[in-house]
C-alpha cells in the first residue's frame, strides 16, 4: 500500500513534518546564483548543491504541507529586500524550501534535502527541468530542458490552490498573512560576500 503521506525532516530530526502526496507537483533542477547564494549561507554548499551548483526542488501546494515537530526551529531569510522567503531549520541548517513573500502566491518549492529520508520519484516523480543552467558551475554547462512544461504545472498549483481557497493553508504564514517567523534580510554587502565565496562541492 502507497503511504499517503512523504516525510519532511531536517538533517538532525529536531524539525519534521508531512507532504500530502497527490495533485500537481513538479520538480526542476536550478543553477540560478540565488539558489546558489543561499546554500552558501546555511554553510558548506556541497550538502545543498550538485557538482555544478544546482539545486533539486520540488514545487507544490504549501497546503500539502504539515509541520509536526520542532516548528521552533523553522527560520527564514531573504538574500535582498524584495527576494524570496527561503526557509531552512536553524537546528542544524537543512534547507526546506522557498515561498514568495506573500501567501496570495500559493507556491512552494521544496529542497529534497528535507525530503530524501524517503525515496522521491516514488511520491515526487522524476526531475522534469533543468533551468538557469548558464549560472552553472565549471564547463560544459549543463543542458537546459523542461521549462515551459515546469512554468505549465506551477501555474496549476497556483491557480488550484487559488479557486479552491486552499491557499490560506499556508504553513508559512499566520492567519494575517505574515510570515510565521520574522524574516533575516541581508545587506547588500552580505549578499556580495556569498556571491564571492568559492563553493565546495
Amino acid at each position: 500500500m502507497i503511504a499517503e503521506t512523504h516525510p519532511l525532516r531536517c538533517r538532525c530530526g529536531a524539525l519534521q513534518g508531512q507532504i500530502e502526496r497527490g495533485g500537481p507537483t513538479s520538480r526542476m533542477v536550478c543553477y540560478c546564483k540565488d539558489c546558489q547564494a543561499f546554500a552558501r549561507y546555511l554553510g558548506p554548499a556541497g550538502r545543498v548543491l550538485d557538482a555544478q551548483g544546482g539545486s533539486d526542488v520540488v514545487q507544490l501546494a504549501p497546503h500539502r504541507i504539515r509541520f509536526i515537530q520542532g516548528i521552533e526551529h523553522l527560520s527564514v531569510m531573504r538574500l535582498s529586500s524584495k527576494g524570496m522567503l527561503r526557509w531552512y531549520a536553524a537546528c542544524c541548517r537543512t534547507p526546506v524550501g522557498n515561498t514568495m513573500s506573500s501567501r496570495n502566491m500559493p507556491f512552494t518549492g521544496l529542497l529534497v534535502q528535507c525530503l530524501d529520508s524517503a525515496p522521491l520519484e516514488a511520491a515526487f516523480g522524476p526531475v522534469l527541468a533543468s533551468t538557469n543552467t548558464q549560472s552553472a558551475l565549471g564547463n560544459p554547462k549543463p543542458r537546459a530542458f523542461g521549462l515551459p512544461r515546469a512554468l505549465a504545472r506551477i501555474l496549476r498549483i497556483v491557480a488550484g490552490s487559488r479557486l479552491s481557497g486552499t491557499y490560506k493553508a499556508n504553513p508559512f504564514f499566520d492567519a494575517t498573512g505574515l510570515p510565521v517567523v520574522e524574516p533575516t534580510v541581508l545587506t547588500a554587502e552580505e549578499r556580495t560576500r556569498l556571491d564571492m565565496v568559492s563553493t565546495t562541492v
